[in-house]
């Protein structure tokens, strides 16, 4: 695939894409290990376009997508303030879903993903990055380690009939994370 690796903020113009990626990306991550019937409940309530949409208009949250050659590879919702998960880590920004299609995975999107969510929580005067990952996603724990993310705790995540732990990670954006950042976007 020719072309530059760009991001792009969202709009309520990009709901139908975003609905159709978001399915895509979630069934294509956690369909193999869990149920059918709590993978599709969540697939049909979570990327419907009347809850997608409430999303976009939230003003705590951003969606981008990673495009290349006028197609979509992946994207990213941030949320700050009150839209975050979380209410009382209000000094910091939630990466809430980072998702690349299968077949553009190891092309950057996920570090082109990761500077974008720094550099917005840099302008909101944050002090740090933090995120939930499935404690049964070992390939995103990894990919969260190597960036320099730590566990400081967990919490539920409903699938369905099923309970789920995900694991807490943050990244503090003292000085030390900002030369880590800018080596990561330049590899």
């Amino acid at each position: 695939m020719t072309g530059e690796l760009s991001l792009r903020r969202l709009a309520q113009s990009d709901l139908a894409a975003l609905c159709e990626v978001g399915r895509e990306t979630f069934l294509d991550t956690f369909a193999s290990k869990n149920r059918p019937g709590n993978i599709l409940r969540y697939v049909e309530d979570a990327f419907c376009e009347k809850q997608v949409l409430s999303e976009l208009g939230d003003k705590g949250s951003s969606f981008y997508f990673a495009e290349k050659s006028d197609k979509i590879l992946g994207y990213l919702k941030v949320n700050y303030g009150d839209a975050q998960t979380e209410a009382e880590l209000a000094s910091g920004l939630e990466i809430e879903r980072i998702y690349v299609r299968r077949a553009h995975q190891g092309l950057g999107v996920g570090k082109a993903f990761m500077s974008q969510a720094h550099a917005m929580a840099r302008s909101l005067s944050l002090d740090w990055l933090w995120l939930g990952v499935w404690e049964e996603n070992p390939k995103a724990i990894q990919f969260y380690k190597k960036l320099g993310f730590v566990d400081f705790g967990e919490h539920e995540f409903v699938l369905g009939d099923e309970r789920q732990r995900d694991i807490m990670m943050k990244l503090s954006l003292g000085p030390a994370t900002v030369s880590s950042v800018a080596k990561l976007s330049a590899s």
